[in-house]
């Protein structure tokens, strides 16, 4: 349970760094958003 709980931080750490403003959030999610949906397209 404590290497979860301290994975889980050091993943938070790393997201929260990643994109520190609102506009860098939506940018990621975006991202992840369009790379699923052309896996999706590809699958097809």
């Amino acid at each position: 349970m404590r290497k979860l709980m301290g994975l889980a931080i050091v993943a938070s750490a790393l997201l929260v760094s990643a994109c520190n403003t609102v506009e860098g959030v939506g940018r990621d999610v975006s991202s992840a958003g369009n790379t699923v949906a052309k896996t999706a397209n590809d699958a097809k």
